[in-house]
């Protein structure tokens, strides 16, 4: 940042419309400044290089050159913190997961449709204020893809442990890493991840695409069984509760808690009383404080605790705030908290 020590942002987008929409929200913030706006890839290319923003809006679907194919290129050879700014769409919600694959560190609703300008005015300066305390990682050419993994049937024996994951900034790359290294049979796992509403289903669609357990956005009352993940749909509270059978979930439309909704807190504080013991929750990179008093929930109830490191986090804040309670027993980077949940679980 320059030594007006606002948050410098190019808005890229093909709509005029959407432009001044997303330029009003954030020019009306003290600490944004919007350095200029571009209409395709291309123009957006010169205006990088002439401004040096430190966050990028961008839509999807451009003229010239798609979005996806800028990203790529952009996060390969001049990485910087990237929100995708989509619409609802089918095609569109898939595309928003696929480019927070190749680096994007968070998405958002273009304004319309249910999602109101208002939702957008409240979330948009928040995600580019996270975005901007992130580090984006230089994107590699991906490797020839790999066979689908075989996908195990969730069931068998009533589960006995349970575990619970919560998220925020660059937090959907982090659930995919680990989900994809847990084998079928993983005691059942909950997912709370900010993300807006119309975005949830299409994420969890891609993690049962590439992941050998069963993965479903929850509708409420699921019996939880080995081998599922269920994640919280996008603006709903998913909380967990005791079933004759094991556990099950619950979604609330309650306020939002640490400005989310899905929170976090909520989730991990309703697994702490739902299993206290039997649980094993794990807080990832996010920006903010949700997750860190549930975390210190569920090991005051017996659970066992993880927080990603600062090293492997896209934005430490959620996991800091949790070590700072010393609701945390273990702090270890992103590639090996699915090992401990896993040999965790195994051993309990």
């Amino acid at each position: 940042m320059l030594a007006t020590n606002k948050i410098r942002v190019l808005v890229v987008d093909d709509s005029a419309i959407v432009r001044k929409v997303l330029s009003d929200i954030l020019s009306a913030q003290p600490d944004l400044e919007v350095v200029g706006t571009a209409p395709d890839p291309y123009i957006a290319r010169d205006k990088i290089l002439a401004f040096a923003p430190d966050v990028l809006t961008l839509d999807i679907e451009m003229p010239r050159m798609d979005g996806l194919t800028f990203l790529d290129k952009l996060m390969h050879h001049h990485p910087l913190p990237v929100i995708v700014i989509s619409s609802l769409t089918q095609s569109s919600t898939g595309k928003a997961m696929e480019a927070l694959s190749l680096g994007a560190v968070d998405v958002l609703a273009k304004p319309g449709g249910p999602y109101s300008v208002g939702d957008l005015r409240e979330d948009l300066p928040r995600r580019v204020r996270a975005a901007a305390r992130s580090r984006p990682a230089r994107h590699q050419p991906a490797a020839p893809a790999a066979a689908p993994p075989v996908k195990a049937q969730p069931g068998g024996i009533t589960p006995q442990h349970l575990i619970a994951i919560g998220a925020s900034t660059g937090g959907t790359q982090a659930i995919e890493q680990i989900l994809r290294s847990l084998p079928g049979g993983i005691p059942p796992i909950v997912i709370a991840q900010h993300i807006p509403a119309g975005f949830s289903a299409a994420f969890a669609e891609r993690l049962n695409r590439v992941c050998s357990i069963e993965v479903r956005e929850a509708r409420g009352g699921e019996i939880l069984l080995n081998g599922l993940a269920l994640i919280a749909p996008g603006n709903r509270h998913m909380l967990v509760e005791k079933s004759p059978t094991g556990w099950r979930t619950l979604l609330d439309d309650g306020p939002k808690v640490c400005y989310q909704r899905p929170s976090v807190d909520v989730l991990f504080r309703s697994v702490a009383e739902a299993a206290g013991s039997r649980a094993a929750g794990a807080l990832l990179t996010g920006m903010g404080s949700d997750g860190a008093e549930g975390l210190l929930a569920m090991l005051r109830a017996g659970a066992y605790t993880v927080a990603q490191d600062e090293n492997s986090s896209v934005v430490f804040g959620m996991p800091r705030e949790a070590i700072r309670l010393g609701a945390a027993q273990v702090v270890a980077p992103l590639d090996r908290v699915a090992a401990l949940l896993f040999s965790r679980t195994r051993a309990a």
